[in-house]
């Protein structure tokens, strides 16, 4: 079949798009950004178009003479509206697919009892369904509570306190039940909509219920940790309790809010039509554990808000005041050593100088209720465009040259650095460059104020860079 799939940058489709290719299904990936699929492995093997589940035009274009389309997008990272967005985007895409002539839709939404929902997040995920399914075209909508599987949000979040925190008080909505389900499940149901009539909605779950504790207290054995011990507390109401995970976890508040809520309620099947996958939670937490030490396939975080300004090397920017740090180092080493020297960046490898002042900058943008710098790397070394590193998200990589990264710390202003491999006869330079572009008188305040920061810190950083590339010690003044 010819697919249409949405998403492919993201946590699911990342990992959808290569089991459809094994089933030797045609894929068309619709993007806002395509080159953030360029460094895919399976890249080569699909069509990439451009477009916007918000743009009809290029949704329609997209859906032409496909055979089936999966819709795994939302926006709930572009702000509060976020749900009259999905309703605008779900409209557009149900008749986009019909008038394209797909047989079907396949829906990866949430599980969860809409009528006792206190979750704005779960409304609006049973409401896209509804308006996806108003359509012409059949929809199987899947409904999934809590996925397992590395990288996922909600393993990041049970990851996340269960190691942070020995002892724990804790909300109420900690006992309640829950039917976690392994990603693997998850996209074997994807794959298998493909054979069966649409019209159905089917919950997803895996063979085991437990309370949220109970989770984190096979999490620990899992990890080789010891037993935690829980103090419940019944006043953290859903606002304080994403603040606190937000502070002692690598998810930003905003990411883990509507996962709070939604534990206020029962999440497990209760659709006679449904789907109870065969791995266990205890099996689907060691495979996730397994696969950490050497990087991810995908990460929760690889789909990030898109960016409201143009890159800072757009010429639509010439004009505007920009402030600029330049450092140019030349080598002895190959450009292709100083890549990967500048490409491992961030993460457990660190910053290559003052790692403590980089921690206390994510620190205190957790504090004003930022992503900080936990959200670490998908992977020790390989880096892709779109995805996150700490505080960064990736938005240039050409292989061997050129990484740019923009910060998603919160600013009075937009930055970025970025790192070049340039070539020379013997050897190689290596250029540093970390623009600031600030947003009225406090952005401007702002760079005056860290000026004296920077210069302590790029010129060293950038000289560590160097000696790493040419394997010396290091002899940075």
């Amino acid at each position: 079949m010819r697919i249409l799939v949405t998403g492919a940058t993201g946590y699911i489709g990342g990992r959808l798009v290569p089991r459809l290719l094994e089933a030797r299904h045609e894929v068309r990936c619709l993007a806002r950004s395509p080159e953030n699929l360029d460094l895919q492995p399976w890249r080569h093997q699909v069509e990439v178009t451009t477009g916007d589940v918000l743009d009809a035009a290029s949704v329609k274009e997209a859906a032409a003479g496909c055979d089936a389309a999966y819709y795994l997008v939302h926006s709930m990272a572009s702000g509060k509206d976020y749900d009259e967005r999905d309703r605008a985007a779900a409209a557009i895409f149900s008749e986009a697919a019909s008038d394209g002539g797909a047989a079907r839709i396949v829906y990866l939404g949430t599980l969860g009892e809409p009528a006792s929902a206190r979750s704005k997040h779960l409304a609006s995920r049973h409401e896209v369904g509804r308006i996806l399914a108003s359509g012409l075209t059949p929809v199987t909508e899947l409904r999934a509570g809590i996925i397992i599987g590395s990288g996922s949000l909600s393993f990041e979040m049970l990851r996340g306190l269960t190691e942070a925190l020995p002892v724990m008080t804790t909300p109420k909505w900690v006992r309640t039940a829950c039917q976690p389900v392994a990603v693997t499940d998850v996209l074997d149901a994807l794959v298998d909509a493909l054979e069966h009539d649409g019209g159905r909605i089917i919950d997803l779950g895996g063979p085991d219920i437990y309370s949220y504790e109970e989770m984190m207290h096979i999490y620990a054995e899992e990890a080789g940790l010891r037993r935690r011990r829980v103090v419940g507390v019944p006043f953290l109401t859903p606002r304080l309790s994403s603040t606190w995970i937000g502070l002692v976890t690598p998810l930003p508040t905003s990411a883990v809010r509507p996962l709070v809520e939604g534990l206020r309620n029962e999440i497990v099947v209760r659709s006679p039509d449904q789907r109870v996958g065969p791995t266990p939670f205890r099996v689907a937490v060691r495979k996730a554990l397994e696969r950490l030490p050497a990087g991810v396939t995908t990460r929760w975080s690889d789909a990030g808000a898109p960016s409201t300004e143009p890159p800072v090397t757009d010429p639509r920017q010439n004009g505007r005041t920009t402030y600029l740090d330049r450092q140019v180092i030349p080598t002895e080493a190959d450009a292709s050593h100083l890549f990967w020297a500048f490409s491992r960046i961030g993460g457990n490898n660190g910053y290559y100088w003052l790692d403590w002042a980089w921690r206390i900058r994510g620190f205190t943008d957790q504090l004003v209720g930022g992503v900080g710098l936990r959200r670490g790397r998908r992977h020790p070394t390989d880096v892709r465009a779109g995805e996150a590193i700490d505080f960064w998200r990736v938005e240039s990589v050409e292989p061997g040259k050129v990484l740019r990264l923009r910060a998603e710390i919160k600013l009075p202003g937009e930055a970025w650095i970025e790192w070049e491999a340039l070539q020379t006869g013997d050897g190689s330079d290596l250029v540093q460059s970390a623009w600031f572009r600030p947003r009225g008188l406090s952005g401007r305040l702002y760079w005056w104020v860290m000026l004296p920061v920077h210069r302590a810190i790029f010129p060293r950083m950038a000289c560590r860079i160097a000696a790493t590339a040419e394997e010396r010690d290091y002899t940075c003044s």
